[in-house]
């Protein structure tokens, strides 16, 4: 390092923002993440021994991916270089081989190349770095917020170790907050700020787990809050809220945060729970999910989960996203809470949704097996002469409109795939069929005696 480098790396230090400055470079300074960082652990264990293999870091925003790198690059004897997929291209990736091939050759050391975002690097890109993975010129270290196994070649993900990182707690929050007010090394100490308890509870609740958050909102509070009379810069809830004025969601609509937030909303309305589903339903809405994909989430619902135990809730379900989408925003959501609300609120039954899936798997099993030639279309030419449509017995012309005859295959006879269940109007549909079909039988019995 030249005396010009020294020096512009110096100054980055002092001027890069409180985040960057204070993130550690030992894992005693680490907060948080001790499922996979506790000196019991695999990568504790790994990091210590300087016997790192490629491994992959999955978390959202401010949990710690960069700073776990960092840690690595400070205690580690092999050669750590780092990208940004956002910015590097293959011409990058061929300057990092090469020289971890020269390092190798001539030292017998090994090359540690942490790709920050790796799930911007397109499949090209990604198989480009494959082959030096394998034979273990590279030993890379990926970061990524976006599920690994989505948006990473399946084979660098075969050839690496997942460590997934959790929102910190708000403990761990509070911690890092007290270390960027009062450390006068790499915090903002000496300015001679002090905050109050509530304050730091309240950027550590909004913060959602993402440290780097809540420490811009420290930092921010810090800069721009005049002393007072006692000469200290005081961070109160009243500065706090000024700084960090809106909860950010993490919500990405291709990512996690998508996926994880339809689920749940999903599983509330299908538990019977409305309070939770419409909280969900608010969370899509807030973060500015698709109306018309909520509308049709809670219409597969009305269907799959609701079913015939209530079904006006489907008729329900697909009123409202009729009228959500006339309406639009931000009227449509009162539309969507009712339509959430109502299915949570519905007696339950999924019976034609395993009707469905047993008569598909029916049906893979067995084929294109022969309709009963009774059932078969007789309105053609010559079908009679065919046996087409012969001794079929037309239902309205029986008691209760019902009559006994083979409507499945021949060889499926006696298969039954809907089974209404006891909850609401699909105990009436189950009464319906007992009676009617026991009221069959008794006839077909009497007729019988009666010959």
């Amino acid at each position: 390092m030249d005396l010009f480098e020294y020096m512009r790396s110096a100054r980055q230090d002092k001027e890069s923002p409180l985040a960057a400055r204070l993130r550690p470079t030992t894992l005693e300074e680490v907060v948080g993440q001790q499922h996979i960082i506790g000196k019991d652990k695999l990568l504790y264990r790994a990091i210590k021994a300087d016997k790192l293999s490629s491994i992959i870091f999955y978390g959202p925003p401010g949990t710690g991916k960069t700073t776990l790198a960092r840690v690595i690059a400070h205690t580690t004897s092999a050669e750590f270089t780092q990208i940004n997929a956002t910015a590097a291209g293959k011409k990058d990736m061929e300057e990092v081989v090469a020289k971890a091939k020269e390092l190798s050759g001539m030292y017998g050391r090994k090359t540690i190349l942490f790709i920050d975002e790796i799930h911007r690097f397109n499949k090209g890109q990604q198989d480009y770095l494959l082959p030096f993975v394998e034979d273990g010129t590279l030993i890379l270290i990926g970061a990524t917020t976006e599920n690994p196994y989505f948006e990473v070649n399946g084979a660098l993900i075969s050839r690496s170790i997942i460590f997934e990182l959790q929102p910190l707690s708000i403990e761990d929050v509070k911690e890092l907050i007290a270390r960027a007010v009062y450390d006068k090394d790499k915090g903002m100490g000496a300015y001679d700020a002090v905050i109050d308890d509530d304050a730091a509870d309240f950027l550590a609740k909004l913060s959602g787990g993402d440290a780097r958050h809540a420490l811009n909102a420290v930092e921010l509070g810090v800069m721009t809050t005049n002393r007072s009379a006692d000469g200290k810069i005081h961070i109160t809830l009243e500065v706090a809220q000024e700084c960090i004025q809106k909860r950010v969601l993490r919500y990405d609509k291709a990512g996690d945060g998508h996926y994880d937030t339809v689920s749940a909303f999903i599983k509330s309305m299908r538990g019977s729970d409305p309070d939770a589903a419409v909280y969900y339903l608010g969370r899509m809405l807030y973060a500015g999910e698709s109306v018309t994909f909520i509308a049709r989430r809670i219409m597969i619902c009305a269907s799959e989960d609701v079913g015939n135990a209530d079904p006006m809730a489907l008729n329900v379900a697909v009123s409202a996203s009729l009228a959500a989408e006339r309406v639009g925003m931000p009227e449509a959501q009162i539309i969507l809470a009712q339509a959430a609300a109502y299915v949570a609120c519905a007696p339950k039954s999924n019976a034609s949704c395993e009707a469905i899936s047993r008569a598909m798997e029916t049906v893979r099993q067995t084929g294109n097996l022969p309709i009963p030639p009774h059932l078969q279309d007789a309105h053609y030419k010559s079908a009679q002469k065919l046996g087409r449509g012969t001794g079929y017995k037309y239902a309205h012309d029986y008691p209760n409109h019902y009559v006994e005859q083979q409507y499945l295959p021949y060889e499926l006879n006696g298969e039954e795939f809907y089974k209404p269940t006891g909850n609401g109007y699909e105990a009436k549909i189950r009464e319906h069929m007992r009676r009617i079909r026991e009221e069959a039988a008794h006839g077909k019995a009497k007729e019988t005696r009666n010959r």
